[in-house]
């Protein structure tokens, strides 16, 4: 750019839109805007520091505009003037601790390639937008202490405990994060709330289950509701299967080998994160036949609305709901586990085995290095003529 020695904003807002030539045209007083091979537009001041020239990047033209750099600009050249480091400014001014919500939504997007459940994924930080963000989201995470985190669990301690329990987990993970990112010192504030708290009622470990001799009975009910075809078919494979929810839910035909009646959940499905292999029984390929017709074409053996993608895992819930039955989807694990124990001579670890439980003993787990599949195909093979049987034997 031709200029005279000494220019004083000789650049205009027109100007900086439309020059292309890679180079450097100055505005005058150090401001210069960058033009790269690329055709990408920045701006950049050249400043003597105590005593040094120094270039600082001013930021991108599509972020500054000529009067933001100027203005920014005459900043750094004040502070250069009275002995100041501009750049040690800059890079304090990076540093800016972060609210919560911008924190909270940090934390989120780092974890999100680790987290390969999309419903859990989103329940995170929808939590934390409904209960956190509305009392400390604009709040610097330097400055959140145990008060405010009472504030937020006090009124849904007892009327929502297993919230409460998550949104102070996951206040939790936020706080250790900006502690470790020397965003705040000291200790993590959701430690100190449970003193602050009144004790929760003890919580049920159990799912609600139905007794194994009213699975039939349940069955029949099932295939008589006016709920969709696929859904009937998917609660009836997961009975079948004793899997659990996401399990069934999530299943691709590419886990199934139908010639050797075989279903295969790979590891990272798998709650124990161990690939497991199920025997599929007679009813449960018609089933899979059934579906195969019905899923017209999608990767999914048993597909929500949109081909797409899995179906929600509240249809188990709403059917349950619309039958009045006491018992949840995960309780027919339970029912099969006691119709194993009490109707049938299968040794324990084959039972265990068909539910994919971790074996406790260190030392029978060091040795048992097979999944007993013959074994638990004939297991499950009893299962299903149990629960299919108009008159099952107690």
């Amino acid at each position: 750019m031709k200029s005279g020695k000494h220019p004083d904003k000789a650049l205009t807002a027109m100007k900086v839109r439309q020059v292309s030539e890679p180079g450097r045209y100055a505005d005058g007083n150090g401001l210069y805007l960058v033009v790269d091979e690329s055709g990408a537009k920045r701006w950049l001041l050249r400043v003597v520091v105590q005593g040094k020239r120094k270039d600082i990047g001013l930021g991108g033209l599509s972020l500054v505009s000529l009067a933001e750099a100027r203005e920014r600009a005459l900043d750094y050249r004040k502070l250069a003037r009275s002995g100041g480091d501009p750049l040690a400014a800059k890079r304090a001014a990076s540093k800016i601790v972060p609210t919560f919500k911008v924190a909270a939504e940090t934390v989120h997007a780092e974890h999100k390639s680790v987290w390969k459940n999309g419903k859990h994924n989103k329940q995170w930080i929808d939590t934390l937008k409904q209960y956190a963000f509305p009392t400390i989201g604009e709040v610097r995470v330097d400055r959140i202490d145990t008060p405010d985190i009472l504030k937020i669990l006090a009124p849904i301690w007892l009327t929502k405990a297993e919230t409460a329990r998550r949104v102070r987990q996951r206040i939790g993970t936020v706080m250790d994060w900006a502690k470790a990112a020397g965003h705040r010192v000291g200790d993590n504030p959701i430690d100190g709330v449970a003193r602050g708290l009144p004790k929760q009622p003890a919580k049920d470990q159990h799912h609600k289950a139905l007794p194994y001799a009213a699975v039939p009975q349940f069955l029949t009910e099932l295939n008589a509701t006016h709920s969709g075809e696929i859904a009937k078919l998917s609660f009836e494979f997961l009975i079948l299967t004793a899997t659990r929810t996401s399990e069934t839910l999530e299943a691709i035909w590419d886990e199934f080998d139908l010639e050797t009646a075989l279903w295969t959940i790979p590891a990272e499905r798998m709650k124990a994160k161990r690939e497991h292999r199920i025997p599929l029984c007679e009813r449960c390929l018609e089933i899979l036949g059934n579906a195969k017709e019905l899923s017209t074409g999608s990767r999914f053996v048993f597909p929500g609305r949109s081909l797409k993608k899995p179906q929600s895992n509240m249809v188990f819930l709403k059917i349950i709901k619309t039958m009045k039955a006491k018992t949840t989807a995960h309780g027919f694990r339970s029912s099969f586990r006691d119709w194993a124990s009490e109707a049938t001579a299968f040794p324990r670890e084959i039972a265990e085995m068909a539910l994919a439980h971790t074996i406790e003993n260190k030392v029978e787990a060091a040795y048992r290095r097979g999944d007993l599949l013959e074994k638990r195909r004939e297991m499950m093979g009893e299962w299903s003529n149990y629960v299919t049987s108009s008159n099952p034997k107690n």
